[in-house]
C-alpha cells in the first residue's frame, strides 16, 4: 500500500507542477498516453518540447512502478522510484521557468 501511496503522490505532484503553468487551452488531465498526447496537441507542444520529453518519462516511468508493485522490491525498482523523484521535481523546476517566461511576456 505504501508504494501505491508514493505513486499517486508522484502523479499529483506532476499534475500540480505542469498544471501550475497558464495553459492556452487545456491542462494536463492525467498521465495516460492519451491524455497526454491530448494535452500536448491543444497547447501546441512538439514532440521535442522538454517539459512533453519529461512528463512522458515520468509517466513510463510510474507504469513501469505500477506493474512491479506486487513483486518484491529490488534495486530496479528503487532506481525508478528515485528516478521519479528526480524527474518531478526536474518537471517543477521547468514549470516554474515556463510561466515566469509567460507573466513576462503578459
Amino acid at each position: 500500500m505504501h508504494e501505491f501511496n508514493n505513486r499517486v503522490d508522484a502523479q499529483r505532484a506532476i499534475l500540480s507542477h505542469v498544471n501550475s503553468i497558464k495553459w492556452k487551452t487545456e491542462k494536463l488531465f492525467g498521465l495516460s498516453k492519451r491524455s497526454i498526447n491530448r494535452w500536448a496537441m491543444k497547447n501546441g507542444l512538439d514532440a521535442e518540447d522538454q517539459l512533453l520529453v519529461l512528463v512522458v518519462e515520468a509517466s513510463s516511468s510510474l507504469f513501469f512502478l505500477a506493474n512491479r508493485s506486487q513483486e518484491q522490491v529490488d534495486a530496479t525498482y528503487k532506481m525508478r522510484v528515485q528516478h521519479v523523484a528526480e524527474l518531478t521535481d526536474s518537471i517543477r523546476l521547468l514549470a516554474i521557468g515556463i510561466q515566469r517566461r509567460l507573466d513576462e511576456m503578459s
